[in-house]
């Protein structure tokens, strides 16, 4: 006997059909904000070859990455996120028409620790416009997080907005010239440990008490640098409120492929980190052997988004099911005309089920009350013999005797 017990592993989740609901409402959402600025939508494999995926992600990303061997011996991993896959595709496809404005919403895997809005299998939400080093495709970028976020009604965010010459400046002006990664990790921290704790990090790391204190310097008066401020033209030019979006020093972002414009988003509350994240990285195509394409593009973490939506009760009233009638069964006597009922109402693109059993008429709309479906409709002999059918209103409990076309009708309401 197999006692072991149906459990889902760490990090992973079960959507039943409620959650459902939920995210099928904000992946809409999302599909119809991309398809109005433009965006086409791409897929590519849940596997790619290691060679694809390494070297991408800086050191601690690749430890995340779920890496094996086939069955053939080969070297393969999941993925990790959807931009270093689409850009392996335009290295693959030079045929693609340049600029290429793309969406895609698949699921990426993390080997990471769990905790809130932290997730080891994630349905990924990404835009990106390739073959254009214009400031305006970057804020273009921006304005597409702004207004599916509006759409969600979201009312208290920032996206912060940074540039990866701004850091490098930064750098240089304070004699930082070895193990500059590490120090923009510890400052990437800013927002959650503050100039403090920063400041004990990087003595921790034995960065001398000069570095710290002109690293400091300069970041409290680092301004844009000239390609960032045409994107900050270019953001206010799309009509974004200037409280939505602020220019950041401290932001770094932790993928090694960024080369310019950088920015994340935060909500006010819940604390749940960042909710999208992006930014240019003009080289990566060229570094998978393909052409020197730039490209600029965003993740929306529809996860963590999904999290924050039921937490701050943003959610509009969504129907609990989309069927909109049940046609009940009283067995063989009359499943002729209960299909025929079925399909008449299918046909007009009225979302119908037909309850699969003769059960106990009662059992059969504790069902339907159940799965919060507003009608049933009921084919008995006596029915059958009139060419009517009984409609109930599973709200009020009232029942109306109606010909099958009136039903149509009553429904298309």
């Amino acid at each position: 006997m197999n006692n072991n017990k149906p459990q889902t592993l760490k990090g992973f989740r079960d959507f039943l059909p409620e959650t459902m609901t939920v995210r099928n409402y904000v992946k809409n959402l999302f599909i119809e904000t991309f398809e109005n600025f433009g965006f086409e939508p791409l897929e590519t494999p849940t596997l790619e070859y290691a060679s694809t995926l390494m070297g991408k992600y800086g050191d601690e990303g690749e430890k995340l990455v779920y890496m094996f061997d086939d069955k053939g011996g080969r070297r393969v991993g999941l993925r990790y996120d959807l931009t270093v896959p689409t850009a392996k595709v335009l290295a693959m496809y030079p045929e693609i028409p340049i600029p290429f404005k793309r969406y895609q919403l698949q699921n990426v895997w993390r080997a990471d620790n769990t905790q809130k809005g932290r997730y080891r299998e994630i349905l990924q939400c990404d835009i990106d416009t390739f073959g254009t080093s214009s400031p305006v495709a970057d804020a273009e970028i921006i304005a597409v997080i702004y207004t599916a976020l509006k759409k969600l009604d979201f009312k208290k965010f920032s996206i912060r907005i940074n540039s990866r010459t701004v850091l490098k400046n930064i750098l240089l002006q304070s004699g930082i010239t070895n193990n500059q990664n590490s120090t923009l990790q510890s400052l990437d921290k800013f927002q959650k440990i503050g100039e403090d704790g920063v400041r004990k990090e990087l003595k921790e790391k034995d960065f001398s008490q000069l570095q710290i204190d002109s690293l400091f310097k300069y970041v409290k008066v680092a301004k844009p640098d000239k390609n960032l401020a045409a994107v900050f033209t270019a953001i206010k030019s799309f009509n974004l409120p200037d409280w939505c979006y602020a220019f950041d020093p401290t932001m770094v972002r932790g993928l090694d492929y960024y080369t310019g414009t950088i920015f994340e988003t935060y909500v006010e509350e819940p604390k749940i980190g960042s909710i999208t994240g992006g930014g240019r990285y003009d080289t990566l195509i060229k570094t998978l052997g393909g052409p020197d394409i730039p490209a600029v593009g965003t993740t929306l973490g529809l996860d963590r988004i999904v999290d924050c939506i039921i937490e701050l009760n943003l959610l509009p009233k969504l129907a609990k099911t989309k069927v909109k009638i049940m046609v009940g069964n009283f067995g063989p006597e009359t499943e002729k005309e209960s299909l025929e009922l079925t399909s008449l109402l299918r046909q007009n693109n009225i979302a119908t089920i037909f309850y699969p059993d003769a059960d106990k008429i009662g059992k059969q709309f504790k069902y339907a009350s159940i799965k919060n479906i507003p009608f049933v409709a009921l084919i008995g002999s006596d029915e059958a013999i009139n060419k009517v059918v009984t409609l109930k209103d599973m709200t009020t409990g009232e029942q109306k005797t109606l010909t099958q076309n009136e039903i149509v009708k009553s429904m298309l309401k």
